[in-house]
């Protein structure tokens, strides 16, 4: 089926589509739902458009000062018109790119993290997922265990605009007591 991709277990491997990876080397298996960083997208355009907004404003300003001071009336307008329309342009580009990150959907999805930083994402049916999860976990405690089942391939274009779970930061080796949730 299109989309879809083969999720499989061998003795010793995991496969998901075509990346391996050691069973050994498997560090959590877990399911979340992955969430587009939709108040930051409307904050980063705010900040842009503002950015774009008053740096136009200053051009305008700076040309107005220098035409009222060389007693000319056309020096700078060829430029502030350039200048204007490039800050039209942004702002349509920054609207877009807010427009991307809102519209986004949430996925369900199970994720594999190795003990480096490679991690494996694939989404599917929330129980499908839950089941499956602890079918790796049984195949990881049980070398011998095989495993094959279809799951949805997860195509996300700019990774940064997810929020990928908690971020766990740990400094030193005793009372660590806290998790910063995103």
């Amino acid at each position: 089926m299109p989309g879809s991709l083969d999720l499989s277990v061998t003795k010793r491997l995991l496969w998901v589509g075509g990346a391996v990876y050691p069973l050994q080397n498997v560090a959590r298996v877990y399911t979340f739902v992955l969430h587009p960083r939709r108040k930051e997208a409307v904050v980063t355009f705010l900040r842009r458009t503002a950015i774009t907004l008053l740096t136009a404003m200053g051009f305008t300003l700076f040309g107005a000062i220098a035409d009222f001071l060389a007693h000319e009336t056309e020096t700078f307008s060829t430029l502030l018109v350039f200048v204007w329309l490039g800050s039209v342009v942004a702002a349509i580009y920054f609207f877009a790119d807010m427009m991307g990150v809102l519209t986004a959907a949430s996925h369900f999805v199970l994720a594999v993290e190795s003990n480096g930083q490679s991690t494996a994402l694939v989404t599917g049916e929330a129980g499908h997922l839950n089941r499956l999860v602890h079918q790796i976990a049984h195949a990881i405690e049980n070398p011998d265990t095989e495993l094959r089942v279809q799951v949805e391939r997860l195509t996300i274009s700019n990774p940064s605009n997810y929020y990928f779970g908690d971020a766990v930061n740990m400094y030193g080796g005793s009372n660590n007591v806290g998790m910063a949730t995103a």
